[in-house]
């Protein structure tokens, strides 16, 4: 799609919730024949995509997300309001030793991590020195329909601006200790997907980047596309990480287990070094059978059960398949901000 194309795609979307439908996309929806108003609409497009920028970022040294993630980290980050805060992805910026924001006219200004939330994953930076540019206005996820059209916004304008369809909206459990009550998933995918701003035919922001999947809508049909994480979740966290950098709530016991759903069995695929599992004896190849005397079959299950229990800290009562042996273990929970590591302070 041509850079033209993008930008009256992206200014109808703003004019009218009925210019594009799902079913069947038109060639060329019409714009204002005023030309004020055109003007208006693309000065209105060309704000929307200057409050997308880039963020790049550069972990400290011995962070434990090098080994997963790398130790320089790139995606996009979406101002969301006057004082230059902007939301990403929190994967990209986690463990910092710097962080950088630019933004479409190349302007290069270091930023601090203000927040991060682990429960729905979003990172919160500000940057050290005004970046002069108008929020993107938050809509409501709730609102989306599926198979509505929508803008997906990575950093670098409209170039790489694309037009997709929300496919799904359902529950989302990862093998990280991860779930979310209601992910939105989009087809066709974008390959420029950490942080990348989901926006509404409202013109509005309404989730952020997370993953490519291979199967982005329900009942087994690989159908590749993105996940994105809905904006509605930082609503209510948005001054508790502004103000503490965390949300209010206690944290969720933290395990440091990854596992893999298989024919209703969670492998254990990987443990976080000198994590609370991995202190507790759990190896790569065990199987989770049960927290407690209840047993597990799926993430869901495992992680409902798990955080029911009490705030991090709590021993969780495992029941492992070590080998041939069933083994019960209590593994001490922590708070996973324990885990990660801080830049020094000198």
């Amino acid at each position: 799609m041509r850079a033209s194309r993008i930008l009256a795609v992206l200014t109808a979307l703003m004019l009218t919730a009925g210019a594009l439908r799902a079913e069947e996309p038109k060639a060329g929806p019409r714009l204002p024949k005023s030309q004020q108003a055109q003007a208006q609409l693309e000065k209105e497009a060309e704000d929307m995509l200057a409050a997308v920028v880039r963020v790049r970022m550069k972990a400290i040294a011995d962070a434990r997300s090098n080994a997963s993630l790398g130790q320089t980290r790139e995606g996009t980050g979406v101002v969301i309001d006057d004082r230059g805060h902007i939301v990403t992805i929190g994967y990209i910026v986690i463990e910092a030793d710097s962080i950088e924001i630019t933004t479409q006219d190349n302007k290069t200004v270091p930023a601090i991590l203000v927040g991060y939330d682990h429960a729905s994953g979003f990172g919160l930076l500000r940057p050290t020195l005004p970046l002069g540019l108008k929020p993107m206005p938050m809509g409501q996820a709730d609102d989306l329909s599926v198979r509505e059209p929508v803008m997906i916004l990575p950093a670098g304008g409209r170039e790489v601006a694309s037009l997709a369809y929300v496919v799904a909206k359902r529950k989302f459990s990862a093998s990280w200790e991860y779930l979310l009550e209601s992910a939105i998933f989009t087809s066709p995918p974008t390959y420029q997907w950490a942080g990348a701003a989901l926006v509404s035919r409202e013109g509005k922001l309404v989730g952020i980047g997370s993953l490519l999947v291979r199967e982005s809508v329900e009942g087994g049909s690989q159908v590749p596309g993105n996940m994105f994480v809905p904006i509605d979740l930082l609503k209510p966290i948005l001054g508790d990480l502004v103000a503490k950098g965390r949300r209010r709530e206690p944290a969720r016991p933290w395990l440091g287990l990854a596992t893999e759903e298989v024919q209703g069995h969670l492998f254990v695929t990987r443990v976080s070094p000198d994590g609370p599992a991995d202190k507790a004896g759990i190896r790569t190849g065990d199987i989770v059978l049960g927290v407690g005397a209840d047993t597990v079959k799926n993430h869901e299950e495992f992680y409902r059960k798990v955080w029911g229990m009490g705030a991090a800290g709590i021993e969780v009562p495992l029941k492992l398949l070590q080998g041939a042996d069933m083994r019960e273990l209590g593994i001490r929970s922590i708070d996973r901000f324990q885990y990660f590591r801080e830049k020094p302070a000198y």
